[in-house]
């Protein structure tokens, strides 16, 4: 998590920031996801259930820091689920706050 970090955001308070500059095209954030089952989503507590996302008919329960990524409707990432990241859309400056376009599945 070296080339992010947290500070405040409209996920529980939270959202990730860029430690650095990124280039457009280059990874921002990899990806720790859980593939949860029914019975595992069902019973996870209600705060919890606002950190997962079905991709491809599955849902998956992200961790830190990629759960406190901000929806945009103008975001600088796009979510690459292959790869397990989220991807810069753009050219992102150090201390700039990282967002995504959270109903999209997969989307460049």
């Amino acid at each position: 998590m070296d080339d992010v970090i947290l500070g405040s955001g409209n996920l529980a308070g939270k959202g990730v920031y860029a430690a650095k500059d990124f280039a457009k095209g280059e990874v921002v954030i990899r990806y720790a996801l859980k593939p949860l089952t029914q019975q595992e989503f069902d019973t996870l507590p209600n705060e919890e259930k606002e950190f997962t996302h079905t991709h491809k008919g599955v849902v998956h329960l992200y961790s830190e820091p990629e759960r406190y990524v901000n929806h945009s409707a103008d975001p600088n990432t796009y979510q690459d689920h292959s790869r397990k990241c989220d991807v810069a859309l753009r050219d992102i400056k150090k201390g700039e706050m990282i967002t995504t376009d959270a109903t999209k599945d997969d989307v460049k």
